[in-house]
């Protein structure tokens, strides 16, 4: 898709995607195979990114807490909000 239309579709940067936007469905992988691609210069490992499939992340935490919006849309960089402002305080 677009790059606009991703943007709005998956809340991301515009600046920060290509013209275009490609995602996989569940048990696809996106790319060619490794003999086709020499990553023996390579000193980082590949990035790789997940589809729509892999965006569930679960969350577990060893104790009730109480009063979140059951509405709010949570997602893997709100862990650290979750754990701060929510988890420490549970229980107490």
């Amino acid at each position: 898709m677009p790059r606009l239309a991703a943007a709005d579709k998956f809340e991301l940067p515009a600046d920060r995607i290509g013209d275009i936007v490609v995602v996989s469905e569940r048990s696809v992988v996106l790319g060619t195979s490794a003999s086709r691609h020499d990553l023996s210069q390579l000193e980082l490992p590949l990035r790789s990114h997940g589809g729509i499939s892999e965006q569930r992340v679960p969350l577990i935490v060893n104790r009730r807490i109480e009063g979140l919006d059951p509405a709010r849309r949570w997602r893997n960089f709100d862990a650290f909000e979750l754990a701060l402002n929510y988890a420490q305080g549970a229980g107490r």
